[in-house]
């Protein structure tokens, strides 16, 4: 039903791998195997009851004669063990069969987990910077975390344990069926009246559940963010209390609308084990009535053994089917994560495109929405290779716009960025400017590693190439500063380096942008956190690379900029080149 209503589980198939796949129907087959298993554990049964009450009647059946005959049996007597023998063996099959299908959907379950984790997170990496901009982190780590674990764990493990349920009810319900057709079919019937009614007095519970489940998770997730991110303006201003009534009411919303889903996906199992228990009472006394006692304990015991087996399947079903519809709000937020496009460069290398001569923005235009006004308008600017350019202007009046746009982050709403001559107008074309590009933003963002670590940035530890992580250092004027730490450039910063002062961060942002040995540098305040001095020796080394290196810094001081080539004055009503 869940499935046909929003194709949520055809949409999942879509993001399994093959091998996955293979892994879900080799499953299926298991709990196929399970239901065979059952199957004889309860057909077993019956000969080793009868043999119990009446040997003679199992020794002279005509289907016991080949064993009778295979084993030399000569008296009823020496059928117990034997029998006892299948039974237990018949049993021991059935619970190592069971213990090995739940082995297998847990590990299973886990490596889709992973295996779609892995690629929401790869896919929103991929993502254009307008999208990250415009949504919030929140969703996506909910989306990555907490919701992709649940449409695994309350979507495609109970679609299976959905399915391996039918197979045991099907494969018992058999079973009973050939020990008494009335029993069977009126304890099937009477079971599905019960867990059917509840289905439909809790359908727009689970509804609501859903819905609350999904938004309350992002929301928990966002009220973490916030409180943590923000941990020293919440010390100073003492706003504790306010993050913690934040998290409250998304916590206890999301846990009431868990635990009321577990309920309703439980409840059923006590009134349906009360009513086997009194089906199983009035059937012995009903046979009673009707037959010899001796001979029908063998029936009522095998029925006694089906029921047991029965109930569990049934509510191991209804269980699956409840959690799949309280989880089907979550599972459409991942499904909508999994389906963000790849670029067409996302599984090739990237080679840089050629840059000998100049870079040019022509007539270029740029708003965020076609609802809010145009921050840039009509820009026209030829910058050549080598070039020294400072970028000037009041707050708000483009200046990080532009270098995004000149960056490639942002494509224009209007005109071009061409790089010697030739436009820029794919996502792949866009990725190869880029790989000339190093940036140097105004906030530098650290990881919780090593100074090293974080200058060779995204580069794996082994393959850091230290000599040239010493020589950004020193052009960063950060090489006489990790002298003096013991463990120099293995020295922890801390997370987003808090272990550091405002300074140090700044200076191994613009080591992170020489280590690249890019040949567009571009810093966007990167010096504001410096003092006069530090910032002096900074732009005079950076003043001392290579001449070939086309750098534009956006700058408040003009002293920053006095070595500059050329300054841009960025205003609303364009753009204006300045004399120093």
């Amino acid at each position: 039903m869940l499935i046909n209503k929003n194709n949520i589980f055809a949409r999942l198939w879509r993001h399994l791998t093959l091998k996955r796949k293979k892994q879900y129907f080799l499953t299926l087959a298991l709990g196929l195997i399970a239901t065979f298993a059952e199957m004889m554990s309860i057909g077993t049964m019956l000969p080793f009851l009868a043999v119990l009450t009446t040997p003679e009647q199992v020794y002279y059946h005509a289907l016991a004669q080949p064993v009778v005959k295979f084993l030399g049996i000569t008296e009823p007597k020496q059928l117990l063990l034997p029998l006892l023998g299948i039974f237990v063996t018949a049993v021991i099959i059935s619970g190592a069969v069971r213990l090995l299908l739940a082995y297998t959907i847990m590990r299973f379950s886990h490596a889709v987990c992973a295996d779609l984790s892995i690629d929401i997170y790869r896919r929103t990496l991929y993502q254009d910077y307008t999208v990250h901009i415009a949504r919030n982190s929140s969703e996506i780590i909910a989306g990555i975390t907490a919701k992709t674990s649940g449409i695994v764990n309350f979507l495609l493990v109970p679609i299976m344990t959905l399915i391996c349920s039918v197979f045991l009810l099907l494969g018992i319900g058999s079973a009973l069926m050939m020990i008494n057709a009335i029993v069977a079919t009126s304890a099937l019937i009477g079971f599905g009246i019960i867990y059917w009614a509840i289905m439909q007095l809790t359908r727009n519970r689970i509804k609501q559940n859903s819905q609350c489940i999904a938004n309350n998770s992002t929301q928990l997730i966002k009220s973490v963010q916030e409180g943590l991110g923000g941990i020293r303006d919440v010390l100073i201003d003492g706003s504790q209390e306010f993050y913690c009534q934040t998290y409250r009411r998304a916590d206890i919303p999301l846990k009431l609308s868990q635990g009321n889903n577990r309920f309703i996906a439980q409840a059923p199992r006590y009134s349906i084990e009360t009513l086997g228990m009194v089906l199983i009472a009035g059937l012995a006394y009903f046979m009673s009535q009707t037959g010899d006692l001796i001979d029908l304990i063998p029936v009522c015991g095998a029925l006694a053994l089906g029921s047991q087996r029965l109930l569990p399947a049934l509510q191991q079903g209804y269980t699956a089917f409840i959690t799949m519809r309280g989880e089907q709000q979550s599972s459409m937020d991942v499904l909508n994560l999994l389906s963000q496009p790849l670029p067409n460069y996302a599984n090739i290398l990237v080679k840089p495109i050629a840059f000998s001569r100049e870079i040019q923005l022509n007539n270029i235009s740029f708003r965020y929405r076609s609802d809010t006004p145009f921050i840039l308008k009509n820009i026209n600017l030829t910058i050549a290779k080598g070039m020294r350019i400072g970028v000037i202007g009041t707050t708000g009046n483009g200046k990080s716009t532009l270098l995004d746009i000149v960056m490639g982050l942002l494509s224009p709403t209007e005109g071009n960025l061409a790089i010697d001559g030739k436009k820029l107008t794919t996502p792949k074309e866009y990725r190869s400017w880029q790989a000339h590009i190093a940036h140097v933003p105004q906030n530098i963002y650290l990881s919780d590693s090593t100074i090293a670590e974080n200058i060779a940035f995204g580069i794996s530890k082994q393959d850091i190439n230290f000599s040239q992580v010493e020589q950004a250092a020193k052009h960063a004027q950060l090489f006489n500063l990790i002298q003096q730490w013991a463990d120099k450039y293995n020295t922890k910063v801390g997370e987003h380096g808090i272990q550091l002062s405002g300074g140090q961060r700044q200076r191994i942002g613009i080591a992170r942008a020489l280590y690249k040995k890019a040949n567009v540098l571009v810093f966007d305040e990167a010096t504001s956190a410096l003092d006069n001095d530090t910032e002096a020796q900074v732009m005079n080394a950076i003043d001392d690379l290579d001449s070939q290196l086309t750098i534009l810094i956006i700058a408040h001081r003009l002293t920053t900029l006095k070595n500059c080539d050329q300054i841009i004055e960025v205003s609303n009503r364009g753009i204006a080149i300045k004399a120093f």
